[in-house]
């Protein structure tokens, strides 16, 4: 994984710094290397961060919708994967 100042607590405490989920080039560059979504919390918080007209305002916030929708589909169903993994037994190394 590629260490940047999205995902290290470093980049957390940087206080004269954007903080470091509200920064979307270091979002877009880690999806792009890492293939990491954010949390629609900060994909909103950096979405409310940008000076938008309205029509643009509204196209967003429908993708926004979209995106809210299928990743909480998405969680669900890494939450079943995940429960069944855990309950299984790791093979022998």
């Amino acid at each position: 994984m590629v260490r940047t100042e999205y995902n290290t607590f470093e980049g957390f405490l940087s206080l004269g710094d954007a903080m470091y989920h509200y920064d979307a080039k270091i979002a877009l560059e880690e999806l792009q290397e890492d293939a990491l979504l954010p949390h629609p919390v900060k994909l909103r918080d950096m979405i409310l961060r940008i000076k938008l007209g309205p029509q643009d305002a509204q196209l967003l916030n429908h993708d926004f919708q979209d995106y809210l929708t299928r990743f909480g589909e998405l969680q669900k169903v890494a939450r079943g994967i995940l429960e069944k993994l855990a309950a299984g037994q790791p093979k022998a190394s």
